[in-house]
């Protein structure tokens, strides 16, 4: 893991989220996360903005909480907050020729708020089974690194090939049917086991080991992280219509704005939380 911090490869990041507790649910257990970073500081970010990754990092990430009462919401706090504290440090340590590899990082980053929620689970009657799902995309001047548990996403729209990818894997039976071609898109929606997890952070699981990647981005690229309420609204193709082609009423909105409002729309049985980075 390197931080050239090169103007000459550095790129505007444009983003927006937006969070909805949907129609059906008294709260809202999902989070989203911006943040910019570098050795010395740390700033969270608006639900709209753009940037430079000249000089500094930048973290996307959605989570999912998941308990009774309010260890849900609670889980998905602590599993951003924890971002906020970790991922810095590693900044620091490679300015100082300290860089471990982005796998290591990461899989560092997951372990420790795996202990985390954990640790809070079995101390608080309140908290006990929280748990967790984590998606989140780290920007560094060139390359896009991401972390994922669970089965919240992360899509990629490239702009060279055109279409839209899910890069995330969903951790759940039903997820593992659609990647090995044993049912389509729909049919994966409508299966009484979607929202069984197999993997999750918290919750007394032994281990977590996350699905961690780099994609190599380039101007006029996408990315979209959301949380399964977001899902159950629309189809990969409505994703890329609203976010490529949107029509000119829709266009009005922020991307993430336009996404979660359509699928509520359409749904809106689950919190819904979308997260749009747009490559400049």
């Amino acid at each position: 893991m390197t931080h050239p911090n090169n103007p000459e490869i550095s790129q505007r990041l444009h983003w927006s989220g937006r969070t909805d507790r949907g129609k059906v649910r008294l709260n809202n257990e999902d989070s989203f996360l911006a943040l910019q970073f570098n050795a010395q500081e740390v700033h969270y970010l608006g639900k709209i903005g753009d940037a430079t990754t000249a000089n500094t990092d930048f973290v996307f990430a959605v989570s999912d909480g998941m308990g009774g009462a309010m260890a849900g919401e609670f889980a998905s706090r602590i599993t951003v907050e924890k971002i906020t504290h970790l991922l810095p440090r590693s900044f620091k340590q490679s300015a100082i020729g300290l860089a471990a590899g982005y796998t290591e990082v990461l899989t560092e980053l997951f372990d420790e708020i795996h202990s985390a929620l954990t640790f809070v689970g079995a101390s608080y009657e309140e908290c006990r089974g929280m748990q967790a799902t984590l998606s989140m995309c780290w920007f560094t001047p060139g390359w896009m690194y991401f972390g994922h548990v669970g089965d919240s996403r992360i899509y990629y729209l490239p702009a060279r090939e055109g279409g839209i990818r899910q890069i995330s894997h969903d951790d759940t039976y039903v997820g593992w049917l659609f990647r090995t071609g044993q049912i389509n898109e729909r049919e994966a929606r409508d299966h009484p086991r979607r929202t069984a997890l197999q993997k999750a952070l918290g919750a007394g699981n032994q281990f977590v080991s996350p699905q961690v990647g780099a994609v190599a981005y380039e101007p006029g690229d996408r990315f979209m992280l959301c949380t399964d309420g977001l899902v159950e609204g629309l189809f990969d193709n409505q994703f890329l219509e609203l976010l490529r082609d949107p029509s000119s009423a829709e266009a009005t909105l922020d991307p993430a704005q336009r996404l979660v409002e359509a699928s509520l729309e359409r749904a809106g049985r689950d919190n819904t939380t979308a997260l749009v980075i747009e490559v400049g």
